[in-house]
């Protein structure tokens, strides 16, 4: 059997499974974890979410104007704004730069953390690769995994370059890591992704 390339890594921060660019199964099965990729059928909130169409009119409204180069500028106006008006109408908190360390090989910060109710929610965001930003979501992930003692049975994430965002979920039992297939872009998908993100935090989004 053909040897981890992670097996020589004595330590590792999360941003490293970016880096290196290691097939994302590859990575989970070192951990002991399987992997998937299809298309999720993921929570949503069943409510109209009466402050979708000020969200999508001000994202709208400002891309004209914006220049999208870099990872920073894509967290601010377009990431930061959704979870901005997650936490002011649905009154969750969300951690930015959230440390977190459960082994030399599982530790590091992640961009955005939330807990509400019974799920977590993880964004790593990335400015142009998905795929890498993925494998690097599925280390966050992991770690959350063998960090909370919450008798939660799924825990959720999402990475995201800012126009477009893709889910995976953990299912704690099977220790198995799912990749949606699809893809939801801003502003197009907006009103989905939304009532994606208030199904997975339990939120009804009025």
């Amino acid at each position: 059997m053909r040897q981890s390339a992670l097996t020589t890594q004595e330590g590792l921060t999360f941003t490293d499974y970016f880096k290196l660019n290691i097939d994302t199964e590859e990575v989970l099965a070192h951990f002991g974890y399987t992997f998937s990729r299809n298309e999720l059928i993921l929570p949503q909130n069943t409510h109209k979410v009466f402050w979708y169409e000020d969200l999508h009119q001000r994202i709208h409204a400002s891309l004209p104007y914006i220049s999208l180069t870099s990872e920073m500028a894509r967290r601010e106006f377009l990431i930061a704004p959704i979870l901005i008006d997650l936490a002011r109408y649905n009154h969750v908190k969300v951690k930015v730069e959230f440390p977190l360390e459960v082994s030399s090989q599982l530790r590091g910060t992640i961009d955005y953390y939330i807990q509400a109710k019974h799920n977590f929610l993880v964004i790593e965001a990335k400015n142009a690769d998905l795929q890498r930003g993925f494998t690097q979501l599925s280390a966050e992930l992991m770690a959350l995994d063998q960090w909370t003692e919450e008798i939660t049975p799924t825990l959720y994430g999402a990475v995201s370059i800012g126009n477009v965002w893709q889910f995976g979920k953990l299912d704690r039992a099977e220790k198995h890591i799912s990749q949606d297939l699809l893809l939801y872009r801003v502003p197009t998908d907006l009103h989905d992704l939304l009532r994606i993100l208030l199904g997975i935090l339990g939120e009804d989004g009025s």
